[in-house]
């Protein structure tokens, strides 16, 4: 593992705040999931089981202002970023007090509060609407950093490269966040493309690039964060990182999918094996572990709780937020 940067924190406090951030995900992840079969989410879901250490390192070294741009599997950057969990699990039931008032579900979670400035169902949509977002912060001269994330897929559409190159030309403070878990849907990288490496896209337009291997949070953290006090202290963008992850259930749903025979179990083992949430939490008191254990499941609890209790929208609700040309 990578070592840890200088900073004001200790080396278990980091450890610490890190393992919160990736069990809370993963626990209210497996949550949906149990809960999925029974009908009450309403709708379809794209778990982040196996990548949470992607949005965990980036958001770690982000500031309350700086906002993050996500793709449909978003439940682990609005959770990292600090996104209201009430206002997620009750957006999933489709009720009103969800963070869409029940109209989005699972691929338009939104917080602009915490600076989660929305996902979209649409893959590369939300590339265009992160940089339009920097160029705006550059333009008010705004001490803010935007992030934008994506899957590998992303990269294959006109979106991503459009967005790339204004991104560069304009020299935006902005990073790029490419989370490579090796399928768009159910074909693998290498099967769309020569190359693995997609890192060599951004570099054609002549921005810094670099790709993380092993799904390593530590890393992942240090790498990006170096990135974000570049552009802090006035070093110009964009930065783009190829983060290496791997999902470890199916493209959409609770279940695995192995048996549909484009991935095998194989080769997720090596992913598996090397859990971030497991391997970080051995860095830390067994003790610690259990205590923020058992204050992020009541957490997750009573969020449950509160979208079981909540009411769905009025029929008045199909007639606000909706624009006409």
């Amino acid at each position: 593992m990578p070592a840890i940067s200088p900073m004001s924190e200790t080396a278990s406090d980091i450890y610490s705040k890190l393992y919160r951030q990736l069990y809370r995900i993963r626990r209210v992840e497996e949550e949906i999931a149990r809960v999925y079969p029974t009908n009450k989410i309403k709708s379809p879901v794209h778990l982040s089981i196996g990548q949470e250490a992607v949005a965990v390192g980036v958001c770690e070294v982000l500031r309350p202002e700086d906002v993050v741009f996500g793709s449909y599997r978003c439940h682990a950057l609005y959770l990292a970023k600090g996104g209201d969990l009430r206002k997620m699990i009750a957006e999933l039931y489709g009720k009103v007090s969800g963070c869409a008032k029940g109209k989005g579900g699972s691929m338009h979670l939104i917080d602009s509060a915490h600076g989660v400035m929305g996902a979209s169902a649409v893959v590369a949509t939300t590339i265009a609407n992160a940089v339009g977002y920097a160029y705006a912060v550059k333009l008010q001269r705004r001490d803010a950093v935007v992030v934008s994330f994506f899957g590998d897929g992303a990269t294959e559409e006109g979106a991503f490269h459009e967005s790339m190159n204004f991104a560069s030309l304009k020299a935006l403070p902005i990073i790029f966040i490419c989370e490579n878990n090796l399928y768009a849907i159910h074909t693998h990288l290498l099967q769309r493309r020569k190359s693995s490496n997609i890192c060599e896209r951004a570099r054609a337009y002549d921005m810094r690039a670099e790709r993380i291997e092993g799904n390593d949070v530590l890393r992942i953290r240090d790498r990006v964060g170096s990135a974000v006090n570049s552009l802090r202290s006035g070093e110009p963008g964009p930065f783009f990182f190829e983060c290496m992850t791997y999902r470890f259930l199916e493209h959409v749903g609770p279940n695995e999918d192995f048996h549909l025979g484009y991935r095998s179990r194989e080769e997720a083992e090596p992913w598996v094996k090397n859990d971030p949430v497991t391997t970080i939490g051995k860095l830390i008191h067994s003790e610690l572990r259990r205590r923020i254990e058992s204050q992020e499941d009541a957490e997750i609890l009573d969020a449950f709780a509160f979208a079981e209790e909540s009411s769905f929208p009025d029929e008045c609700e199909l007639y606000t937020d909706v624009f006409e040309a």
